[in-house]
Order: C-alpha cells, then sequence, then structure tokens
C-alpha cells in the first residue's frame, strides 16, 4: 500500500512538533484540512455563481427558495433564520435579487419581514441551472477520492456536524 502524499498540514505538524513536543495538534490535522480545502475550493464555486450573474450570499437566498418547493415561497423571517444571517444582510440581498428579476415581492402594507418573498419563474431556471453547474464542479472537485472514499468521509463529516450542532446547544 502506498503512503499517502505529505500535505501543508503535515509539515505544519511537524513544525509544531518540533517546537511544542508532546501538544496534541490532531485537531489541526482535521479542522485546518478542513479550512484550507474550503479556502481552496471557494474561487471555484463562486466563479459558478458568477457565470449566473449570483454572488454565494444571493445563491443562498434563491437556493433556500427553490428547495423549499412550490410555490418557492418563505417569509423574510424563515429566510434569514434558515441562512443563520442578520435581517438587515437580508434586505440587502433580497433587494439585488428583486432589481434583477429573480425574487417578486407581494404588496402589501405593514412589516416587510411578514411579506412573503418568492422565485420568479426566470430565478427558479437560473437557481436551477447555478446548482447543477455548482454540482457539477464539486463532483470534478471530487474526482480524487473514490466513490467509498467519498462516502466514508461524507459520513465521518456528518458525524462531525452532529456532535458540533449538539455541542452548541448545551452551551
Amino acid at each position: 500500500m502506498s503512503k499517502t502524499a505529505e500535505d501543508h498540514v503535515d509539515r505544519l505538524r511537524a513544525q509544531w512538533a518540533r517546537e511544542l513536543p508532546g501538544l496534541d495538534t490532531q485537531g489541526m490535522e482535521i479542522l485546518g484540512r478542513a479550512r484550507r480545502i474550503t479556502l481552496r475550493v471557494r474561487p471555484a464555486i463562486e466563479a459558478v455563481f458568477e457565470e449566473y450573474a449570483l454572488d454565494t450570499g444571493e445563491f443562498d437566498v434563491v437556493s433556500t427558495l427553490l428547495r423549499a418547493g412550490p410555490p418557492y415561497r418563505m417569509r423574510p423571517t424563515e429566510l434569514y433564520k434558515s441562512l443563520m444571517i442578520s435581517s438587515g444582510g437580508l434586505t440587502d440581498r433580497l433587494t439585488r435579487l428583486t432589481r434583477a428579476g429573480l425574487i417578486r415581492r407581494a404588496e402589501a402594507e405593514g412589516d416587510a419581514r411578514s411579506i412573503p418573498v418568492e422565485l420568479t419563474p426566470e430565478g427558479r431556471a437560473r437557481t436551477e441551472a447555478a446548482f447543477r453547474a455548482d454540482m457539477a464542479v464539486e463532483a470534478r472537485l471530487l474526482k480524487g477520492l473514490s466513490k467509498n472514499d467519498r462516502t466514508t468521509l461524507a459520513t465521518l463529516l456528518r458525524k462531525l456536524a452532529v456532535s458540533l450542532e449538539e455541542s452548541a446547544r448545551e452551551d
């Protein structure tokens, strides 16, 4: 069996082992790699959204609406809680998406947080196309892993994510 190639995190851990022997740096082995992977793949994914005249934050909004299913509508309060952003940050995104013709809001009096936001037909088509292109890029980025490796990695990451969510609820 061939040895896995050394990466940047391996080199960092070796340096820390030399400078602070006995310190457990296994967290870096996992979380440091996750951060570096995210930073490395982000430009390719953002480029896909840019092809569809969206930024990542805008894509988050329209994809959340699309995943909601017909009639592809949610209240702004539901959206910003789902996206874990401030209501002000959502308002800016909604304004840009409305100007682009990808969403619409019903005209009504009262609190804008209660007026549903929905995808337009153009918004639905563009979001679906952008998501399909994104999944193609992500599949290409993962081609270095076998199907079994991808399944194992996904299972382990899910386990870590659930553990972190549970810890956050306990705090």
